[in-house]
């Protein structure tokens, strides 16, 4: 695989820095995710970029519950702020739960341990860069929530941050 300069940044990537950045005039290098390889292999390869976080910010950019198939004519009618379905709730409660508990193992096998995972996540690549933050993050560091909150009832826009 060869870097394409051409082809510019995926919305996972610019979409966060416009709104946290405006202004920015920042140097930003995206990450391809492996969907296939899963979450350990994500949470490894945010620790080979652990070294890095001296003087770069790593954004592990995607969605708490990410299931578009979920979506119908209904949800856009309940509206933007559509209160949570319940098993997109059920999941973003056990991952809030998980994450300030420090459960690593629980975690990286939060399709047998989570309630509707594969309902949150019918496929991977929008919760595995949750992984790569945490891993760039260091061992032992500690998860605080920044933001909580729905769209259409069966987004979960939850934030993390590592320290």
């Amino acid at each position: 695989m060869h870097p394409d300069a051409g082809r510019g940044l995926d919305h996972g990537a610019w979409e966060p820095l416009m709104l946290m950045y405006p202004a920015a005039k920042i140097p930003v290098t995206q990450l391809s995710l492996q969907p296939a390889l899963g979450a350990a292999y994500h949470l490894r390869l945010g620790q080979a970029l652990a070294p890095l976080r001296e003087n770069v910010l790593i954004i592990g950019s995607g969605s708490a519950t990410h299931n578009l198939g979920a979506f119908s004519r209904d949800r856009f009618s309940t509206g933007f702020d559509a209160p949570p379905t319940g098993w997109a709730q059920a999941f973003d409660n056990w991952l809030q739960a998980t994450l300030l508990s420090g459960d690593l193992d629980a975690l990286l096998d939060y399709r047998q341990h989570a309630p509707f995972a594969l309902k949150s996540h019918p496929s991977e690549e929008h919760l595995l860069p949750l992984f790569v933050a945490l891993g760039a993050a260091g061992k032992g560091a500690r998860s605080h929530q920044l933001h909580a909150s729905f769209t259409y009832g069966v987004l979960s826009m939850a934030s993390y941050c590592f320290d």
